[in-house]
């Protein structure tokens, strides 16, 4: 039997909330119950490099330390900057976006597929480069956490005033990823807009944000419940 949970979008970035809280019961109560644990992009609101000495880092690398099964992580918009130092010290296993698991359900963040925003796919086409990030790495730590603020100002302005249907994933660009790939689930996060779509012979998930609630998918062989739980009382 395969049993898997898989979450994104939690945006941490406070040890004392309640999204925190939520995820370290869950990741403590679920990692005795399932398989394998994936989230898929966005665990954390900001990340500047495995480095960062926040409170909420060293936190965050004591709760995925104390896991009971595998931990999978992928880049999310905002901590694509998860490297190899955080992998080797938490045990965290870093996956490509998209991902394909070996039963064939295809992971990804989201973010890719939304190719109506294409003021968005250019900026994330330059966080993703190789040089971009060197050159980012390169910088003090303070330095990076002044520069991750003011990227995530500019963002939040930018979104305001974009349109709420180019930030929603293309439909040209869904069908053409899962042409690419022989899978029957689909799973994402990044719109915080959750739902089950059928598309011919596959199942779409979409993970929402925890915002006013916590969400997950929860995988048992080939059944999945997308479900949602409050965050203002410990997760059981």
């Amino acid at each position: 039997m395969t049993r898997r949970v898989f979450i994104s979008d939690l945006h941490l970035e406070d040890v004392e909330s309640p999204n925190f809280q939520r995820f370290q019961e869950l990741i403590q109560k679920e990692s005795d119950r399932v398989d394998e644990i994936f989230i898929l992009g966005d665990l954390m609101e900001m990340w500047v490099g495995d480095d960062d000495d926040a409170d909420i880092a060293i936190a965050l690398a004591e709760v995925i330390r104390g896991a009971n099964c595998p931990f999978f992580i992928m880049h999310g918009n905002r901590d694509f900057l998860f490297g190899g130092e955080f992998s080797s010290a938490t045990g965290a296993i870093i996956v490509p976006d998209p991902y394909l698991t070996s039963d064939g359900v295809l992971l990804s963040h989201g973010d890719a597929l939304c190719t109506d925003d294409q003021e968005y796919q250019q900026v994330r086409a330059l966080f993703r480069s190789e040089a971009w990030q060197q050159d980012l790495l390169s910088k003090s730590l303070a330095e990076r956490k002044a520069l991750g603020q003011s990227i995530r100002a500019q963002s939040r302005a930018a979104n305001a005033n974009k349109a709420a249907n180019i930030m929603d994933i293309n439909a040209a660009a869904l069908e053409l990823l899962l042409s690419e790939h022989k899978t029957h689930t689909f799973i994402h996060g990044h719109t915080h807009r959750p739902g089950i779509h059928p598309i011919n012979d596959v199942m779409r998930y979409v993970l929402g944000a925890w915002e006013h609630c916590g969400w997950l998918v929860h995988q048992h062989d080939q059944d999945f419940q997308l479900a949602s739980f409050g965050l203002s009382k410990p997760y059981d």
